[in-house]
């Protein structure tokens, strides 16, 4: 595969061509873009590695502009941009054009070619005309605990085969009990990391204060309660996967510690002055609209284009009704193994009921509600009575007034809802966070934000 590497730089065109060519790759210079423009045009180019600034009073807008004309002209050749820390807003308005990734100088070699494997694996398998069956998949990966055959799955499965294949971040996104960490640990369990550790971290249950800790670890003194060593979540998954779920939980003091890691690939632990060089695979998890975050200014848009190299996008349980009998008899056969119920049988009627349910809870919704049944049911027979009477009602299930524009902000409705959550459970805050499709640390947040008591 050729990749052109545009720069003035002369070093930084040595140094980059003898990184790529000694792991395979053929390499093709340029000094500029009018240079750049006749390679393009004469020769097959497979990657452009672009940097955005090619004189030394340029501001980076020629690249930016260089990059435009790249993608309107050559748009199936990915695009990887150079660039400066102090010019981050410059690399996310390369991101918006349409590069597939930024690498901040000075570069880690290891970081550059994963992002150079990523984009050319990605860009080549976007180009795959034949769409690869669930039959094929099960065949060749290990998706055994994904169930259905909705298409709209099995498109993400068909992303996750390839990004299994590279190192680059991954961004899931969807609504609460989606599956989520199930479609991470597929990505691991399908990667070349596969014998290393898959590390899980709830970050919306992290209160800010003790995230550096909990992340990058401390040494013993470091503060007061610190009374021993402890080992952080990215030194445990070294080699490995970080799984950061809840990603948009984070206030933005945090978000700019996080991002300088996965930036630079180093940490300090708390109480320590020796930088920490870390090898993980990121894959981030939210149920929030992360670019909405950005625009009220609550996410970091360097962040937000950092983690979400790679999007998957997971459908709602109720866009996929086909495969609910699927989960029904997975769940069946799993949990009469569990609780030794070899008698278990479900009726028709009761899978075809149970198949018009909204589940706004998703898949773990229904996964509660068929465990619930078995549990309560002194007969192996499921019918709709069993499962009528062990479904746990929800705000989320009533009849919900929606008030005219204007009548109430959005911060009313969000209290409202959450006095509404903490009568109907009871106060119980295990179960109002579930309800509201939250975490406790993030009800916790919430309740003391407008003064919400157990007797408000």
């Amino acid at each position: 595969m050729m990749i052109l590497i545009v720069d003035d730089d002369k070093a930084l065109l040595a140094s980059i061509s003898i990184l790529l060519e000694r792991n395979g790759f053929r390499v093709n210079k340029a000094s500029d873009p009018d240079e750049a423009r006749e390679i393009l045009r004469r020769t097959a180019v497979s990657l452009v590695i672009l940097d955005m600034n090619f004189t030394v009073e340029t501001t980076g807008e020629d690249g930016l502009r260089f990059l435009k004309e790249i993608k309107a002209s050559w748009p199936a050749i990915p695009v990887i941009l150079i660039t400066a820390w102090g010019h981050m807003a410059l690399a996310i308005d390369g991101m918006k054009v349409g590069a597939a990734d930024f690498i901040n100088k000075p570069w880690d070699n290891t970081f550059l070619l994963d992002s150079v494997h990523t984009a050319l694996d990605m860009s080549h398998g976007s180009q795959e005309k034949t769409a690869i069956p669930r039959s094929e998949l099960d065949r060749k990966y290990h998706f055994e605990n994904i169930i259905g055959e909705d298409p709209r799955l099995i498109e993400v499965l068909r992303i996750v085969a390839r990004v299994s294949r590279v190192n680059a971040s991954v961004l899931i996104t969807g609504e609460s009990g989606t599956g989520k960490e199930l479609i991470a640990e597929a990505i691991h369990e399908n990667s070349v990391r596969s014998q290393k550790p898959f590390v899980k971290v709830n970050l919306g249950a992290i209160p800010p204060a003790l995230f550096e800790s909990e992340l990058f670890g401390h040494k013993k003194g470091a503060f007061t309660d610190a009374h021993a060593d402890r080992v952080g979540r990215f030194e445990q998954a070294h080699g490995g996967t970080l799984f950061l779920d809840e990603m948009g939980e984070l206030d933005l003091n945090t978000q700019v510690k996080l991002l300088r890691v996965l930036q630079e690939r180093t940490f300090e632990a708390l109480g320590s002055s020796q930088p920490q060089t870390v090898d993980v695979r990121i894959i981030a998890a939210t149920n929030q609209d992360l670019a909405k975050r950005v625009a009220e200014g609550k996410f970091r848009e360097d962040l937000l284009y950092r983690v979400n190299l790679i999007t998957i996008e997971l459908p709602p349980l109720r866009n996929r009704k086909e495969d609910i009998p699927l989960l029904i008899h997975y769940f069946l056969s799993n949990l009469g193994k569990i609780y030794e119920r070899s008698d278990l049988q479900i009726t028709p009627r009761a899978i075809a009921w149970l198949k018009d349910l909204p589940y706004y809870g998703n898949i773990r919704e229904l996964k509660n509600l068929v465990e619930r049944s078995i549990l309560l049911s002194e007969t192996g027979d499921l019918d709709i009575p069993q499962f009528k009477m062990r479904m746990g009602k929800s705000p989320a299930r009533e009849k919900v007034f929606i008030p005219p524009v204007g009548e109430m902000s959005l911060e009313e409705m969000e209290v409202a809802m959450i006095k509404r959550a903490m009568a109907f459970h009871g106060n119980r805050i295990t179960d109002v966070a579930r309800s509201l499709g939250i975490s406790r640390n993030a009800l916790y947040r919430r309740l003391e934000k407008y003064g919400i008591t157990d007797e408000t």
